[in-house]
């Protein structure tokens, strides 16, 4: 979770981007990689697989170690131009044979994470490595096996040098994943900017919550906002989403999986944008109306001051905005809070769910609170 930040500056880069590959699709080329080295005495570099949706990246590996017990193969993670906190790390897969009738089984080396709360497509006491990338790493095992044949009885350990320090810039700790990062993918690629990973843990947020039977869940613009929100209610960790700029990623999928209270939380700027109906709240992707603004002030203000509205209307932000109805005894927040909160039951439709809205300024003071 940020600071809350209302005017961030847009941060995605100019021209054309480049894809990047996810950390499962490097462990099962890794894994592919060392298990080649176990059977034929060979690496090969790069090593190529084939990925759910027809891909076929080759990987440069930059890691090799064989012995009589095992095999081990490394690669750099490429994340593209998507800011991937995990972009530069090195995922290494250790191949090792078991006995007969043991099939595969995963562990979690250095810097891998362990799921220790229920509600991850991952049980607890398991390591985090996702189902796909589990998938990914079957299959090139059992094709490797096949081809040679030998059985498909093997140890593969993932490692993630420096991956307990990674997790920290994650939000694997409020979901109970402890000691590092998750292996992570779906398609094996990454689409630069495309946000789905952040919703991706929103949604498994959500799951977590449910598996604990919270009663409330917060969704919070960035940190002032959930700082001040979590002490109104005591709420726990687990409770907290990091819903950032994704309330329709957040409040879609509780939609389906609901919960009986949610509260959303943010600063001024951003439940303007929500209260205009936006459910992407990056500044990339919606904007402050001010002239909007400056209709809903005189809708307040009926005998609204002209040189007031036009100052609303030129403002260069919206905590201006906030600033001179505030000065003018104009109760903005209240107001903005009542058509986020329309926003948000709208977009739940019919879900079983109690919802409200609070608008916390930067100091971390609640200033409006729509039930």
């Amino acid at each position: 979770m940020t600071p809350e930040n209302d005017n961030e500056p847009e941060r995605k880069p100019a021209g054309e981007l480049r894809r990047g590959w996810t950390t499962g699709a490097c462990a099962a080329a890794a894994t592919k990689a060392a298990l080649t080295a176990l059977i034929t005495g060979e690496f090969p570099d790069p090593v190529a697989i084939l990925l759910p949706k027809g891909d076929a990246p080759h990987f440069p590996l930059c890691y090799e170690a064989l012995n009589d017990t095992g095999a081990l193969a490394g690669i750099v993670k490429d994340a593209g131009d998507d800011p991937d906190v995990t972009h530069g790390a090195t995922i290494i897969s250790h191949v090792v044979p078991l006995p007969p009738g043991s099939g595969i089984v995963f562990q979690a080396g250095d810097g891998v994470g362990i799921v220790t709360k229920a509600g991850l497509p991952i049980p607890p006491g398991e390591p985090a490595i996702n189902p796909v990338p589990r998938d990914l790493m079957r299959g090139v095992v059992e094709e490797l096996c096949t081809a040679h044949d030998l059985p498909a009885d093997l140890q593969i350990t993932i490692s993630v040098p420096g991956g307990a320090e990674l997790a920290k810039q994650t939000w694997n700790p409020r979901l109970g994943i402890v000691g590092g990062i998750s292996i992570l993918g779906t398609t094996g690629v990454v689409h630069p900017f495309s946000c789905s990973a952040w919703i991706h843990s929103i949604h498994r947020g959500i799951d977590v919550s449910r598996a604990a039977g919270h009663e409330r869940v917060l969704g919070a613009t960035g940190s002032t906002s959930e700082t001040a929100v979590q002490a109104l209610y005591g709420l726990p960790e687990t409770a907290l989403l990091d819903m950032g700029d994704f309330a329709g990623g957040m409040l879609k999928y509780l939609r389906n999986n609901p919960v009986p209270n949610v509260t959303i939380a943010g600063g001024f700027a951003k439940m303007v944008k929500l209260a205009q109906g936006a459910l992407d709240l990056h500044s990339g992707r919606s904007q402050v109306d001010f002239d909007w603004l400056a209709e809903r002030a005189q809708e307040l203000e009926p005998a609204l001051n002209q040189d007031l509205k036009k100052m609303i209307t030129g403002a260069n932000t919206a905590a201006e905005v906030l600033g001179l109805t505030r000065e003018n005894g104009i109760d903005m927040p209240a107001l903005i809070a009542r058509m986020a909160l329309h926003t948000v039951r709208k977009t739940l439709r019919d879900a079983p769910i109690e919802s409200e809205v609070i608008i916390v300024d930067r100091a971390g003071e609640i200033i409006a609170h729509a039930e």
